[in-house]
């Protein structure tokens, strides 16, 4: 969304200098989206700024986003905290679907790749924002590990039944197939995100990769 998909009345407040004070905008659209609709627009604006730019300041996503600076401000309260709610909710996306994929029914290989298939998904409409998340990730692999650990316990799990069932390798510990998947995963989004491959060819690739990781 672009400010020049806005209809309504733009009114732009300067001071006695001409220095700019605040933008409000009346339309119908942005009216319809409500307190809770304006949060989660800033978040798609920020996504589609920082996949192009991802140093972008706050000004360049609330221009994208067709607010006032401010209003992004009364959201978040630092361009830290506005990418700590984008990587928070890729994460909550991610989680989303890995659940949705249903990892704990039928055979454990379809299932990786229902998940694999699911997940990626997600992380594909995030590959070219990492590196600006990076930062509020964390840059030690204690810090990214902790920032995943409701993906990876999830994934340990499912590692756990697949050995169970004897369709995994069970020569390696769980956590091991878990944290490897994530690291696939990554890899796959690093190169979509460097223009060596396109999400399509991506996918194939991690899936065919996670299949053999897992079934050893």
């Amino acid at each position: 969304m672009d400010a020049s998909d806005l209809t309504g009345t733009v009114t732009c407040t300067v001071d006695e200098r001409g220095e700019f004070l605040d933008l409000r905008i009346e339309s119908d659209w942005w009216d319809s989206l409500g307190p809770s609709g304006i949060a989660p627009a800033i978040l798609d604006a920020a996504v589609e700024v920082l996949a192009a730019r991802p140093d972008a300041s706050v000004g360049e996503i609330a221009r994208h986003a067709g607010v006032a600076r401010q209003t992004v401000y009364a959201h978040y309260e630092s361009r830290e905290a506005l990418l700590e709610a984008v990587a928070s909710r890729a994460r909550d996306e991610a989680i989303g679907a890995i659940d949705s994929a249903r990892p704990d029914e039928g055979e454990p290989l379809e299932a990786l790749d229902r998940l694999a298939s699911a997940w990626w998904r997600t992380v594909a409409q995030h590959a070219r924002v990492l590196d600006a998340l990076a930062g509020v990730v964390g840059a030690s692999a204690r810090d990214v590990r902790a920032f995943h650990a409701p993906i990876l316990e999830r994934l340990a799990r499912f590692a756990s039944r697949g050995q169970r069932e004897g369709a995994f390798d069970r020569d390696v510990p769980p956590e091991w197939l878990a944290v490897s998947f994530l690291a696939l995963m990554h890899a796959a989004a690093d190169e979509v995100a460097a223009g060596r491959m396109d999400p399509a060819e991506a996918e194939s690739a991690l899936r065919r990769s996670v299949r053999g990781c897992f079934a050893g």
